[in-house]
């Protein structure tokens, strides 16, 4: 993991303007970034064409490329936000292949394929739609989700973003999957 200090000093300077600062905040964090999107995509469909570095790249855009952002409190904030990140580009990319399923693409596709296209993206779709409501009922536990499925981090790296004790973020990741894999079977 990059410095924390040097991190949130980045942070700080890209926030204010500076240029110097923004392109070495991206080399201390790209491997960082990197990891976590290839971690994500290994849960992914073998097909899909996204790839790791062009999510990075997106992620980037998304987080620093927008100068109305206000800045970021330190670290935990900005990979938090990077976690989230990844997961709206994901969340859309599966919204796009569903639109392109329903007749918006002019490739073949047989049978088995589709429908393992959709279940895939429907699951992910489910997902997302469950950990906004999860979100509203606990915010901590749907950002532990985020950290650890979309962020690929362990129980012990979450628990020390969100500066909770590994005990509570095991708790809280045993609920979460039970909670959201009941909503998910009840839609």
């Amino acid at each position: 993991m990059p410095d924390t200090t040097n991190v949130t000093l980045l942070l700080d300077q890209a926030a204010a303007g500076s240029g110097n600062a923004s392109n070495k905040l991206f080399e201390v964090v790209y491997d960082e970034l990197k990891r976590m999107a290839e971690w994500q995509m290994k849960s992914e469909r073998q097909d899909i064409t996204l790839q790791s570095t062009a999510i990075v790249h997106e992620v980037w855009i998304k987080l620093i490329g927008n100068r109305d952002q206000q800045g970021w409190n330190n670290r935990k904030h900005f990979f938090a936000a990077a976690a989230r990140a990844m997961r709206r580009i994901l969340v859309d990319s599966a919204r796009s292949r569903k639109r392109i399923k329903r007749g918006g693409g002019l490739a073949k596709v047989e049978l088995q394929d589709a429908d393992l296209i959709s279940q895939q993206d429907d699951e992910l779709l489910a997902l997302h739609e469950a950990l906004e409501l999860l979100a509203i009922e606990d915010a901590r536990k749907a950002e532990l989700v985020s950290l650890r499925y979309f962020g690929g981090l362990t129980n012990a790296q979450a628990a020390k973003q969100l500066d909770v004790s590994i005990a509570t973020a095991e708790r809280d990741w045993t609920f979460a999957k039970a909670w959201l894999r009941a909503k998910m079977e009840s839609e």
